[in-house]
């Protein structure tokens, strides 16, 4: 018998030494090298600075703004696809005629490459030549200088167009393991179907929702292609999200040691943010 453990605990080892290389050469390795370069000047070649470039950042107000504006465009994205993502789950898991075709046509935004969701939304919304623009002068409706005078709001928005299809699916995937009876029992009890949602629907999808909501939180903290291509970070840094600012810093000011501790403040950012989220989903199942 021990002969025969060490052997399967020697093939398990080797079908996992793929993943565990492909996790050290492209996640462990350079995360150890964002590390020490955070901790120079530059690219792990220049002056050493210690926690100056983490102290830096706790002052620098461009970063505060980033931050706060990253704060409020999770928290948009996250009420928002959250709650359409769970009513169209809801809708489309009755058996209603099409329902197949209107979730893959739901889908289809999260499918689409994201420099293509950001490209088509930028022509969408041109004040000049968009064409929602023109539909508005068509009706007769003011137009709009949609990424000047709302450019957080829209793009809050794209991103909850392009993410709601796939958080449909996630709560699609746990109403169907909800059992059958315990909707039949309620019906039996004269329960209206408002009942049966917030007593047993939505309490049985509690882990689903601790779910979506953690996978939602850290998309959006880590969004940064939206913003890139739509407003560029602006009207005034508007859009200025904390991964864009990051960006900027490293290709845009050259700034290498500073852009890696800005990267590891998301990273401790996004691991506190998520823990709360644990405790915070237990507390409630428990």
């Amino acid at each position: 018998m021990d002969r025969l453990a060490r052997r399967r605990a020697l093939t398990a080892y080797l079908f996992l030494t793929p993943a565990l290389l492909f996790f050290a050469i492209l996640y462990f390795y350079p995360l150890i090298t964002e590390a020490i370069s955070s901790l120079y000047t530059g690219p792990g070649v220049d002056e050493w600075v210690g926690g100056g470039n983490y102290l830096r950042a706790v002052r620098d107000p461009a970063v505060q703004n980033s931050f706060w504006v990253t704060i409020r465009y999770a928290a948009g994205v996250l009420v928002l696809s959250v709650v359409l993502g769970l009513v169209m789950a809801v809708v489309l898991n009755q058996r209603i005629r099409g329902r197949l075709l209107f979730r893959v046509i739901l889908l289809v935004p999260y499918l689409t490459t994201i420099a293509v969701v950001g490209v088509l939304w930028r022509n969408l919304l041109d004040p000049q030549v968009g064409i929602i623009n023109r539909v508005l002068f068509a009706l007769g409706l003011p137009e709009q200088a949609w990424l000047t005078t709302h450019p957080l709001l829209t793009v809050t928005l794209i991103a909850v167009w392009q993410e709601t299809g796939y958080i449909m699916v996630l709560f699609l995937a746990g109403l169907q393991g909800i059992p059958d009876v315990y909707h039949e029992a309620a019906k039996v009890d004269g329960a209206t179907p408002l009942q049966r949602f917030r007593t047993i629907t939505l309490p049985l999808l509690a882990p689903t929702t601790l779910f979506v909501s953690i996978v939602a939180v850290i998309s959006s903290l880590q969004q940064f292609a939206i913003p890139y291509i739509v407003t560029g970070g602006g009207p005034a840094d508007a859009t200025d999200l904390f991964v864009l600012r990051a960006f900027n810093t490293a290709f845009t000011y050259r700034d290498f040691g500073y852009a890696s501790a800005l990267a590891f403040l998301m990273l401790v950012l996004i691991l506190i943010i998520s823990v709360v989220q644990l405790r915070i989903g237990r507390s409630a199942n428990d």
